[in-house]
């Protein structure tokens, strides 16, 4: 039986002539391209996150300051209604005093809830003494 001039090479069985040197070199280089790879679409959608979320930012601005402009012509409106029973100047400080009722509450809510808050974060300190626990074990 004569061998042809070209051999198949079988698919089971691997063919590579290169030196395990080699190999290490290739596969370390392909990791490297891969991370950079990945480094790089991670920032491309880092990107397009931080822009959906400045739009969605300037957007919830525009709304506080819509927002604003609805309480400050509301007020002008109840003030001028006011004003056809009473005198403006009375009007106004009547406009006045119940948005400064409403400040104070506010404040003191928030005042309120500020005490309730606990700055110190008593989980994350109780982990970080653990984790310098257990390198000052691994150290021993």
């Amino acid at each position: 039986m004569s061998t042809p001039a070209h051999q198949t090479h079988d698919p089971t069985k691997p063919k590579d002539d290169r030196s395990l040197g080699d190999i290490v070199s290739d596969v370390s280089t392909d990791l490297s391209t891969l991370i950079k790879q990945e480094m790089a679409l991670a920032k491309t959608e880092m990107k397009q996150e931080a822009s959906k979320a400045g739009k969605g930012a300037g957007l919830l601005g525009g709304a506080g300051l819509a927002g604003y402009m609805v309480l400050l012509f509301g007020s002008l409106a109840l003030m001028f209604m006011l004003d056809s029973w009473m005198h403006t100047a009375w009007a106004a400080l009547i406009v006045m005093g119940v948005w400064g009722v409403v400040a104070a509450v506010l404040a003191l809510t928030g005042r309120k809830a500020l005490k309730e808050s606990n700055p110190e974060l008593p989980k994350t300190q109780q982990t970080l003494k653990e984790d310098a626990e257990w390198a000052r074990a691994q150290k021993s």
